[in-house]
């Protein structure tokens, strides 16, 4: 990810979510522990997630894919891509919150060997108050 791909990036966030991340949190990302990464199909940017490297731990806050790519592997592809990357940057773990109520991308975390570690209450906004978090992770092998 380079800033000049943030006015897309901002399109695809904004369609994506009820609670999105401003632009300025997105150039706050661009910081030597932070992985920016983009998702392309063909010259279009397809998705893109962030991943902050804290100690022993990747976290991972921000994973998004075009909505009409959604349930095609794109997702999949660009979380298998960051984690391949955690385990080259010698992280122990990948870390994540995940709404309650997702369960898409639930299914997705769980499916990629990612364990439930237990509950952020109240974590995240919501159209009517506060949603609890899933909290997930992901053991990496670093040798």
């Amino acid at each position: 990810m380079v800033e000049s791909d943030l006015a897309e990036i901002m399109v695809i966030e904004l369609g994506a979510y009820s609670h999105p991340w401003s632009e300025k949190v997105f150039r706050d990302c661009f910081q030597p522990h932070d992985r920016p990464w983009v998702l392309m199909d063909g010259y279009r940017l397809a998705g893109y997630a962030v991943v902050s490297n804290q100690y022993d731990e990747a976290h991972l806050l921000n994973l998004c894919v075009r909505r009409e790519l959604q349930g095609r592997g794109a997702g999949r592809m660009l979380l298998r891509y960051l984690i391949a990357e955690a385990a080259r940057d010698g992280m122990a773990a990948v870390l994540l919150e995940v709404r309650r109520s997702n369960e898409p991308a639930l299914g997705l975390y769980l499916a990629e060997g990612f364990e439930d570690i237990g509950v952020r209450p109240n974590y995240y906004p919501a159209a009517e108050g506060r949603e609890d978090a899933r909290v997930l992770r992901l053991p990496l092998t670093t040798s």
